[in-house]
């Protein structure tokens, strides 16, 4: 079966563009959300999704319901056409493709930092303006501690990793060495 990613890039990209053309981006990105979160919860697999019993129209239909006012109707048709090609599953995937859409329409990034030490304020904000000034992008940061990288940072930013720590240069000097 194809991986859920590689099903939901057509969907959501469909919907990205129709919210592009009736300037409706921010409202699909919440409804979509909502969508997500009534699609990954654990009764509505079960019950739903997971029931022989119900047609994949019934399915699409009992996901519209229980989303009720939250969605627009045109959200509720989009349901109905992935329902209807038995995609329901792939909601949650599709939500966050139309939101990597979407931050790459408004030009923004968010980015991960995991550092060995808390970062400061003034630290957070020196490096959010040197990847915004690099990539020419809005960065938005997010950071963790994990003390086994013993110094340095490591940047996920989509894609692309970025690998500063001691850890990551000790285990190149490794592998180097071993070749």
């Amino acid at each position: 079966m194809a991986e859920t990613s590689t099903v939901a890039r057509p969907y959501a990209k469909a919907a990205f563009e129709y919210a592009v053309e009736h300037k409706a981006l921010d409202d699909w990105s919440v409804m979509l959300g909502t969508v997500a979160r009534v699609v990954e919860d654990d009764d509505m697999r079960r019950r739903v999704l997971g029931n022989p019993r119900l047609s994949s129209i019934e399915k699409a239909e009992v996901v519209v319901d229980v989303c009720g006012d939250a969605v627009s109707e045109d959200v509720g048709n989009f349901l109905r056409l992935v329902g209807q090609k038995g995609r329901l599953t792939a909601l949650p995937a599709i939500a966050e493709q139309f939101e990597l859409l979407k931050a790459q329409q408004e030009r923004r990034l968010d980015v991960d930092i995991v550092s060995a030490f808390p970062l400061d304020d003034t630290q957070q904000d020196k490096l959010a303006r040197a990847l915004a000034k690099r990539l020419n992008r809005e960065i938005s940061i997010t950071t963790q501690v994990d003390s086994t990288l013993l110094g340095g940072v490591i940047l996920r930013a989509g894609d692309t990793v970025i690998d500063g720590s001691v850890r990551g240069r000790l285990n190149r000097l490794h592998e180097a060495l071993s070749a």
